[in-house]
């Protein structure tokens, strides 16, 4: 039985650990302007609520793990806070947002519903309990050096402080250089500790400083590797999208078109409640 964890998504109450219902975790991957965020934010509501799918928005307040210090990073971190803030008041969905220290995870949580801990430090003890202390949902990213079997003891580390409304999310694994490969065993192994799992399905096809000053990508691959991830039976996918990721301010070379996000979604439903059936 996996543990209950509750959103409130356009006036719907979902549970995320409900392996019946497929949820959505999306956004661009930075807020760039309150006027674009609040647009992308409500399509991809419009489009959620249409297909009865539980949607959490996400964006970064900050960039903190940039591949060139010349990379952009923030708007500024009180007005992007704002922002989520806004868009939680005026879209009426749930906001997730990373935190890269344990100052941020208190000062962030008065502004959004999940923390969000990075890939590259989802082994920093003080950050997990910082986060887990603030009461909010933790998702912890599955960090692209560690197995799938590592990841119970990031969890334990959240629960340590009481909280046990936890997310995992598997984002790839380094492959060489300049590569990330998606092991599909991980998804099943991370589900036997109970806590829901989301597949991202952007970030996993990311180039890690593939290309000059910047990250590369192959997002011509996100449909089928999501569709191969719900063929297992995750909780959640996890897909960044923008209006035009190529003019995009931070991963601009992984991102999904919003244009593409409803087709998506409508395959990835359809796989899913077939395999509900199995599980």
């Amino acid at each position: 039985m996996s543990i209950k964890i509750e959103i409130n998504s356009y006036g719907k109450t979902f549970d995320l650990s409900n392996n019946k219902r497929l949820f959505l975790i999306s956004g661009p991957c930075v807020i760039e302007s309150e006027k674009l965020t609040l647009n992308i934010a409500q399509k991809i509501r419009d489009i959620a609520q249409k297909l009865n799918i539980p949607y959490i928005f996400k964006a970064s307040y900050k960039k903190a793990n940039r591949t060139s210090g010349d990379s952009f990073r923030s708007i500024g971190v009180q007005n992007s806070l704002e922002i989520l803030a806004k868009v939680r008041e005026k879209i009426k969905v749930p906001v997730l947002t990373d935190v890269h220290s344990e100052i941020e995870a208190s000062i962030a949580a008065d502004y959004v519903d999940i923390l969000q801990i990075p890939a590259f430090l989802s082994r920093q003890t003080e950050l997990l309990e910082a986060a887990g202390e603030t009461g909010r949902i933790i998702n912890i990213k599955k960090g692209q050096f560690l197995s799938p079997e590592d990841m119970r003891y990031q969890i334990k580390k959240v629960e340590s402080t009481g909280n046990k409304k936890i997310l995992i999310t598997e984002r790839g694994t380094s492959f060489g250089y300049h590569n990330l490969v998606v092991d599909m065993r991980s998804l099943s192994i991370m589900k036997s500790f109970k806590y829901p799992v989301v597949f991202d399905a952007t970030h996993s096809l990311q180039m890690p400083s593939k290309e000059k000053n910047i990250s590369g990508g192959s997002p011509e691959l996100i449909f089928p590797i999501a569709r191969a991830a719900a063929a297992t039976g995750i909780n959640g996918v996890f897909i960044e999208t923008h209006p035009n990721p190529a003019k995009a301010l931070s991963d601009s070379k992984s991102m999904l078109p919003l244009s593409k996000l409803e087709n998506l979604l409508k395959q990835l439903v359809s796989i899913h409640e077939l395999v509900y059936n199995y599980l």
